[in-house]
């Protein structure tokens, strides 16, 4: 919901100010895949063909590839924003956002988003370890009792999602808990409880598998080392010092106005309900978070270029293990696709991609209201390949398939439960929708 990777914050659930002066990062070569312990194995992209004037005739191919994938998914309203120094602008919206009401998808709403959530939360433990308070090698256990293996489990695998701990949205339990009363709030331990009823998957370390358990553990050492509740110490910073005015991290199921209706089908009946109201606090420090296109603009090129951070810290965080997935590498709550640097977001009603391309200075953000999948793929991941095939063929934005990441769980994974990287939050993932 909270999650996506189908990477990142969905229940399966995987979702301003002006963009930053460009500032370049100190760091292992952008787009690379590393090995998730400092080191770096793989080339970098190759430089691509320059990005394209986002002028008139750029602009029709846009509109004509949005509008083909609009009609091929029947999702309500989209908007899809991409910015480059020197080359224009592009911001368009597509399609209603009330079904009810036929009123239109417009690029000035607020939106949920999802495992997005999940940069802001590392981004807040990465400030900690700048200031010497936390040690990205450190066990969760000196932080959080009762985590299986929590004296192995170090800081850096639960933010590079390589804990092994069962995704507590993907639990049957919960799944049943939220979608028969969606407005009701959960718990960070009540959160916890579902997933540690499960065995752990795999020896901490061991290989990449998307789990929003892993963030409400940050967002609980976040609070503990930082003495002060999640959404404050992100709002302190995070948010204040990034200037961001239109991004929130909400006490319970507030939505500043005005905001799109979002629609799923993750409910208890199967079928198709407005979503807009429910509680995101199942997706906490995994997928709660609400901001908007110029925010969310904004923060894309922040988080690649780490202008919050020490360069020390901001190579670790963008030393991309591998995920299993071509071109597809993770990071410290940050992945990489072909070059693209960001994360997705996907909760029952809302999806969203914020993602930068360092060589062009690029920005692409795209914001819709559904996490409805299309033929097993999330419809922001359709549409993020459309538009990149266009104005980055040499580097195209592709996540995995719900279907791809269940093949490479029955082939690489000892468990069929576990979680995908495209679901970085699954059944109910911050990035990605309930089950």
């Amino acid at each position: 919901m909270a999650g996506m990777l189908v990477l990142p914050a969905s229940t399966g659930l995987a979702y301003g100010a002006p963009a930053p002066a460009a500032s370049t990062v100190a760091a292992a070569p952008v787009g690379s895949v590393g090995s998730g312990d400092g080191s770096v194995r793989g080339p970098s992209p190759s430089p691509s063909a320059a990005f394209p004037e986002l002028g008139a005739s750029v602009a029709a191919e846009l509109d004509d590839a949005v509008r083909k994938v609009l009609d091929e998914t029947s999702v309500p309203g989209v908007t899809v924003g991409l910015w480059a120094p020197g080359k224009g602008s592009y911001v368009r919206s597509f399609g209603v956002a009330d079904k009810a009401t036929g009123a239109p998808m417009d690029s000035g709403l607020y939106t949920r988003i999802g495992s997005l959530t999940k940069t802001f939360t590392v981004t807040a433990l990465l400030e900690l370890v700048d200031e010497g308070k936390v040690g990205l090698d450190d066990p969760i256990g000196q932080y959080v009792s009762g985590v299986p293996n929590g004296d192995t489990i170090t800081l850096r695998r639960l933010a590079g999602m390589r804990s092994g701990l069962f995704n507590y949205s993907e639990d049957p339990d919960f799944f049943k808990a939220l979608t028969s009363d969606p407005e009701r709030p959960f718990t960070p331990r009540e959160l916890l409880g579902y997933s540690f009823k499960h065995p752990v998957l795999f020896p901490p370390g061991e290989r990449f598998d998307y789990s929003n358990t892993n963030l409400i553990l940050l967002g609980l050492v976040v609070e503990k080392a930082g003495g002060a509740p999640l959404g404050r110490s992100v709002q302190d910073k995070v948010l204040d010092p990034a200037g961001l005015d239109r991004t929130l991290f909400p006490v319970g199921a507030e939505f500043p106005s005005p905001h799109a209706h979002g629609y799923t089908d993750q409910t208890a009946s199967g079928k198709v309900e407005d979503a807009t109201d429910w509680n995101p606090s199942w997706g906490w420090a995994a997928g709660a978070m609400i901001s908007d296109l110029e925010d969310l603009r904004s923060w894309a090129r922040t988080l690649a270029t780490g202008t919050l951070l020490t360069p020390e810290t901001q190579a670790q965080r963008l030393d991309f293990a591998d995920t299993g997935f071509p071109g597809t590498g993770y990071g410290l709550g940050v992945f990489t696709s072909n070059g693209w640097i960001g994360h997705n977001g996907s909760l029952p009603g809302y999806e969203t991609v914020a993602v930068y391309l360092p060589e062009a200075q690029a920005t692409m953000v795209i914001v819709l209201n559904t996490d409805i999948v299309h033929d097993g793929a999330e419809p922001s991941t359709l549409f993020a390949t459309a538009v990149t095939e266009i104005v980055s063929p040499d580097h195209v934005y592709v996540l995995p398939s719900g279907a791809a990441q269940e093949q490479r769980n029955s082939t690489a994974s000892p468990s069929p439960s576990s979680s995908s990287p495209s679901a970085p939050v699954s059944p109910v993932s911050p990035g990605t929708t309930p089950p």
